[in-house]
């Protein structure tokens, strides 16, 4: 699929639900000029590329973080590989993997240092998991110039009166400096999961 054509999906999307907001709920919003987006998508393909590069690498260094457990979990439960791996994708979500981890440093871990540094590193993960759920789940608004111009989350608010939509958040400078910062602390973060494991190993052996 081209670029264009995915621009064409994101500004229908976008759209159709800023619309709900104000329209009764049978009446359809405008179809988009998608010819016109298209023309002008060229203006914008810098910029959007450059988003579209730092979504695709928070997302992929974030799951390649998270097959880190895997590692922690063999050791932990002093098993083998594939058996770790069956118990990671048994458990199939990231709070259940990281409930599992943390009882089990409770149950094992008693160098206090080793322990410590390892509940830093899960806390350091859990905050890009809430950034990485916040690209992987909104919705991505396009302007008529092909531009990303904002994210609305997916998540449902609910007050005494109305249901609403999550936050939306729009695509400025911080926000591009934002998405630069999270890449390179999850790239620092997964040498640190890799530098813990040895010492991981060390401690747990040294108790058999």
């Amino acid at each position: 699929m081209k670029v264009a054509d995915e621009i064409r999906c994101g500004a229908a999307t976008a759209r159709r639900f800023e619309s709900a907001q104000t329209m009764p709920s049978t009446q359809l919003p405008p179809k988009p000029d998608f010819a016109a987006i298209e023309a002008a998508a060229p203006e914008s393909v810098d910029r959007r590329t450059l988003i579209l590069a730092l979504i695709g690498n928070l997302i992929c260094s974030w799951s390649n973080n998270e097959s880190m457990l895997i590692y922690v979990l063999m050791m932990l439960l002093r098993t083998d590989q594939a058996s770790a791996a069956i118990v990671f994708a048994t458990l199939n979500t990231t709070r259940a993997r990281l409930d599992l981890i943390q009882r089990l440093a409770l149950l094992h871990l008693k160098d206090k240092a080793l322990d410590r540094d390892l509940k830093k590193l899960i806390a350091r993960f859990n905050d890009s998991t809430r950034l990485r759920n916040e690209f992987n789940h909104c919705i991505y608004s396009v302007d008529d110039h092909g531009k990303i111009t904002q994210t609305q989350s997916m998540r449902i608010v609910e007050t005494r009166t109305s249901l609403q939509f999550g936050e939306t958040r729009q695509m400025d400078e911080q926000r591009i400096k934002e998405m630069l910062d999270a890449n390179r602390s999850l790239t620092q973060l997964n040498r640190e999961l890799w530098d813990i494991l040895p010492r991981l190993q060390a401690h747990l052996n040294s108790k058999t």
